[in-house]
């Protein structure tokens, strides 16, 4: 309770120490100590500049006791004096040309940020209000600002703060570096424009270089602040829709403590994956470089921003060949005429701050102007030093696109400021600027730079996204070479934005083979893809695809399903059309049925020949031979009608094999149950009183043969009619094949014909089965039982081994049934009687088969 009690006095006091001073003095007035700029020129119009020209400051302790002494600022950046060149060269080159504001001359104002974001804001005030005091205090808060646009910082986490700063005032800030894809957003930042691509673009290509490869498990690293932050969000978002996943996202600041340092290298050792994603700073890289190549993580594939993929200080510093094979994106290379010996001449930045001046020029070239207590510094400063000579950071001209970045936003306030004044051969010098007004004009510029180049800005402030992809490439003697292996262009088809040479990339330790960053092998075709229990969507399991479906595709996610008439081959990564199965006459069982077959042809053919030579014997007409001739030509249409079940089935084959099977069979029977009433007829006649023959003579046989078998051929024709046989492919018996058989169409019609056959063989049995007991002479009908006993055991058997038997084996089943059946009666009827004519002649008499000789 007592904080809270001293709390609230002290807001108490602070309220009241308001209120008397804004009772003292209504109006705006400089706090604090003036901020001067360290780069002044005057000129018609201003332009700001707030650049990084250290990059690290002095800590100091604040006993909040007195007055904080200034901020003292330490390590040279000599990247950003030739940005401050860049600016510099970009103005003098307006001022010398007489069609962009003729008779407008531009000035500049430039502070040095210290690499820290308060003074960067402090900066960006004092660009905007004036560092000088004014008397009239009622005047300073209502004058126009004093410079008309903000060029910087080259960071995203300043420029984020600086451009939430002036955002209100619409003081238009023009970056060539901060790349964050939050700056994006016009609501938080309406004055920010910048002539680099944001890193929406480039965390999304960095995801399709990423897929590219193939590297779906990878690592990552980013700068823990906007820059890295922002970036590695987007590219993790994209990852993910691409498919690829993170195994860890590791922040990394040039400040960190030893040990946060040491978890971020036990990380990337102990990682599975061989791939890591640098979202990095250049600031960073260069710190966390020194620290990889003290544990020699050497042999990991990094793939890198903009910030550092290019820079030839980070290369110099990997001595342990830490970042070889490396590959990232860049801004495309340009050339800007002139800049390069401008650049050369340090003069104007010896304008207005001698001691930055003096701090630059001894650490150009490593001189002092006063004598060193240093024992490392030991040449004197002369001041007439010759830069030619000179090979250091600032001499080296590789960023020449940053520089470009730079030289087109100067341009581009240039070209608003052109329309803003209406200038044609002169400008209307006396015309009040107002600062949203340029902004607007800056927002909607389109023009052409000197070496071709388009400048414009989208509706986020943001120019067109194009990269080249980089590949480092170390030489034989050390020194890195970017070589530029591909294009990237955000405003092209999907299909189209990425253009990559292979052939010409090197990989870590010198290798020629991209290297391979996955969680597990990659599953083959033939199998699918199955998650592992609580790890990432990249960590699965290979699983052989189920019978019946294939995957034609690494790592597919589920496998296919073969079409109907298709069947998985043995790898399970593609169908292959299935055997089309049916009983064939050119395989072993379709041949040997054929073989019987026309060997019960040509057997009744023996016997019918065998008839016909002995037709005038005793034997042949006491058995009724024009009824023995039709029974062996029924005969013979059985055996034949076999055949229709053998081959491949047709529309014409199925109607045939059942139809002619049903209607010679009953011809057959009918021929049979004639020659059996025959028999029992004959032996009725010879008993006194009895004269039955004169009702079934010949005649009457004909017709009952006729009326039986007409029975059948109008079942058959009704059954044709209505639900006829039709051939079909029965793909249910085997899995990998197809049959092809011949559906039934009516199985009514079918069963008809079948019970039609079965109802004459019964009728048949029976009447033969009271013949039995003639005498002996008459033996034909015992023989008569015997077949029908053989034809009903086969048919009854028939049924159970139809129905179970697969595909073409019900079909060798029928006809093995018809086969049998018909030898059954061939052999049963027929044989014994050749067996008389041939070899016992001398029972081939009348006398015999009425049997007095006895």
């Amino acid at each position: 309770r007592e904080p809270l009690r001293c709390y609230g006095w002290a807001l108490l006091h602070l309220f009241l120490m308001t209120s008397f001073s804004q009772a003292e003095e209504q109006g705006c007035r400089l706090r604090g100590d003036p901020e001067n700029p360290q780069l002044v020129m005057d000129g018609d119009i201003l332009l700001g500049g707030l650049f990084s020209f250290h990059t690290s400051w002095k800590e100091r302790e604040n006993t909040y006791m007195e007055k904080p002494p200034p901020l003292q600022c330490t390590s040279l950046n000599f990247r950003e004096f030739q940005l401050a060149q860049a600016m510099l060269f970009a103005i003098e080159e307006i001022n010398n040309r007489s069609e962009l504001l003729p008779g407008i001359s531009l000035g500049y104002r430039i502070y040095d940020s210290c690499g820290s974001i308060a003074r960067s804001i402090k900066g960006a005030l004092a660009l905007v209000n004036g560092n000088e005091n004014v008397s009239d205090t009622s005047k300073a808060c209502t004058k126009p600002a004093n410079v008309q646009a903000i060029m910087g910082e080259a960071s995203s986490s300043p420029s984020m703060a600086i451009a939430t700063v002036i955002g209100p005032f619409h003081i238009p800030l023009i970056s060539h570096f901060a790349t964050c894809a939050c700056l994006s957003d016009k609501s938080k930042y309406p004055s920010f424009l910048r002539t680099i691509p944001s890193d929406y673009y480039q965390s999304r290509a960095l995801a399709q270089l990423v897929k590219h490869f193939g590297w779906t498990w990878v690592g990552a690293v980013r700068s823990n602040e906007d820059y890295g932050n922002n970036g590695m969000a987007i590219f993790t978002e994209t990852a993910q829709q691409l498919g690829i996943c993170v195994e860890y996202s590791m922040t990394f600041f040039r400040t960190d403590s030893s040990d946060k340092i040491q978890r971020l290298i036990d990380v990337i050792k102990g990682a599975t994956s061989r791939v890591v994603v640098g979202f990095l700073s250049h600031m960073d890289m260069d710190v966390l470089i020194q620290h990889l190549s003290n544990y020699n993580l050497t042999g990991y594939q990094w793939v890198g921003t903009e910030a550092w993929i290019f820079d030839s200080v980070t290369a110099s510093r990997d001595k342990n060949h830490i970042l070889d094979g490396a590959i990232g994106l860049y801004i495309p290379k340009a050339h800007v005429s002139g800049l390069r010996e401008f650049m050369f001449d340090v003069r104007p930045l010896n304008s207005s701050n001698t001691d930055l001046f003096t701090e630059f020029w001894e650490g150009l070239f490593s001189c002092r102007f006063k004598p060193s207590l240093s024992p490392e510094v030991q040449k004197e400063c002369t001041g007439h030093e010759d830069l030619t000579g000179v090979k250091n950071i600032f001499t080296y001209m590789s960023h020449m696109s940053i520089f470009n970045n730079m030289y087109k936003g100067v341009y581009a306030v240039a070209h608003a400021l052109h329309t803003v004044l209406s200038c044609n051969r002169t400008c209307d010098i006396n015309m009040k600027l107002d600062p949203l007004t340029i902004l607007r004009h800056i927002k909607n510029i389109h023009f052409k730079t000197k070496e071709g180049d388009e400048v414009y800005f989208n509706e986020n402030g943001d120019p067109a996204a194009k990269y080249e992809i980089i590949n480092w490439q170390r030489r034989e003697n050390g020194i890195v070479d970017f070589v530029t292996v591909g294009l990237y262009d955000a405003s092209l088809p999907p299909d189209k934005q990425m253009n990559l040479q292979n052939k010409s990339l090197v990989w870590p330790q010198n290798s020629k083979e991209v290297p391979v960053s996955v969680c597990n092998e990659r599953c083959p075709p033939g199998t699918r893809t199955v998650l592992q229990k609580g790890k990432p969507v990249c960590c699965y399991d290979c699983i052989t695809c189920a019978e019946g479906e294939i995957s034609n595709s690494t790592d597919s996610i589920s496998c296919v399903r073969c079409p109907l008439e298709s069947w998985p081959n043995e790898k399970r990564n593609a169908c292959v059309k299935k055997e089309a199965v049916f009983l064939s006459y050119k395989e072993i069982m379709g041949a040997l049925l054929t073989a019987a077959s026309l060997f019960g042809t040509c057997l009744t053919s023996a016997v019918v020949y065998i008839f016909v030579k002995y037709r005038n014997t005793p034997l042949v007409r006491a058995n009724n031979s024009e009824l023995s001739f039709l029974l062996l030509f029924s005969l013979k249409l059985c055996f034949l009608c076999s055949l229709t079940f053998i081959g491949q089935p047709s529309e014409w084959s199925c109607m045939l094999r059942h139809t002619s099977f049903g209607i010679a069979f009953v011809l057959c029977i009918s021929c049979v149950l004639g020659k059996t009433i025959v028999v029992l007829m004959a032996f009725k006649a010879t008993l006194p009183g009895r004269n039955v023959m004169k009702w079934f003579g010949p005649t009457q046989q004909r017709l009952s043969v006729l009326g039986f078998t007409v029975v059948q051929v109008i079942i058959c024709i009704v059954w044709l009619i209505i639900s006829p046989p039709f051939p079909s492919k029965n793909f249910k018996e085997f899995k990998d094949k197809i049959i092809l058989e011949c559906s039934l169409g009516s199985s009514l019609g079918f069963w008809a014909v079948l019970g039609y056959i079965g109802f004459l063989a019964t009728l048949c049995f029976i009447c033969a089965f009271l013949a039995r007991k003639l005498p002996d002479n008459f033996n034909e009908a015992k023989f008569i039982t015997f077949s029908m006993l053989i034809f009903c055991a086969v048919w009854i058997t028939f049924i159970p081994a139809y129905v179970s038997s697969p595909g073409k084996f019900s079909v060798a089943v029928e006809i093995f049934a018809i086969l049998a059946s018909t030898f059954g009666l061939l052999i049963c009827i027929f044989i014994p009687k050749c067996y008389v004519i041939l070899m016992k002649p001398e029972k081939n008499t009348k006398k015999s088969m009425m049997g007095k000789g006895a």
